[in-house]
């Protein structure tokens, strides 16, 4: 069994030699057994529509099987509003109905997550994610209408950055000093973009939810959680 991941820059595989950042895609096969095969198709700065518009889409329907799953992650670049990537909602709704009928077409198994939160915290202490907009919410409304499992990140790693507070969660964040990385070296205070820590934590989140959901034929395979 296949496990394709959609998604962004949040969930991508990195160069582990060239730079500290993780997706949490690169981090999901530790927590299945060698029945299941995670496939990471995500990239750095697409959305759902620069995700089509390049064929990266058409290359997972291509590749699906029977039985395979699609794990489907959005939203951090289709707020942009450079035009290669701006989804507006409207779009941003039909295109996540595209991937949903194309993966079930295939007889294979769609799942949608929500986007990572960003670490932006007021002067009050509170986490304020308004690049995300109301594109979460479009998410949850999708998932629901078109009966699809979905696993919320973005309310478990609100909850998670909050629990930690300003200071703590910058170690899951890319905030580097100068020289720590050598991607970013005059250091980086990256509040999207998660370490190792932090990309771990978010595979824990989706294997959990995963177990949660009891989802047919793939929560038997997760090892760890």
């Amino acid at each position: 069994m296949k496990v394709f991941i959609a998604g962004d820059s949040t969930a991508q595989t990195y160069d582990t030699t060239k730079t500290l950042q993780r997706g949490w895609g690169q981090m999901l096969q530790s927590f299945f057994d060698d029945k299941v095969e995670i496939v990471n198709r995500a990239k750095a700065g697409r959305s759902t529509k620069s995700f089509i518009d390049e064929g990266r889409w058409q290359g997972i329907v291509a590749d699906l099987r029977k039985g395979d799953w699609v794990f489907i992650q959005f939203a951090h670049n289709d707020t942009s509003t450079k035009p290669e990537r701006h989804a507006s909602p409207a779009d941003f709704r039909k295109n996540l109905i595209k991937f949903i009928e194309e993966t079930r077409a295939k007889k294979a198994n769609p799942l949608l997550l929500t986007p990572i939160v960003m670490r932006t915290f007021n002067e009050h202490g509170n986490l304020v994610d308004n690049r995300l907009k109301n594109y979460p919410g479009i998410i949850r409304s999708v998932a629901h209408e078109y009966k699809v499992p979905m696993i919320d990140i973005n309310v478990k790693t609100r909850d998670l950055i909050l629990s930690l507070g300003p200071d703590k969660s910058k170690e899951l964040y890319m905030w580097t000093v100068p020289g720590e990385d050598l991607s970013k070296p005059d250091g980086s205070h990256d509040d999207t973009h998660t370490k190792e820590a932090g990309a771990k934590q978010v595979a824990s989140f989706v294997a959990e939810g995963i177990k949660d959901l009891h989802l047919k034929k793939l929560y038997n395979h997760i090892v760890q959680y």
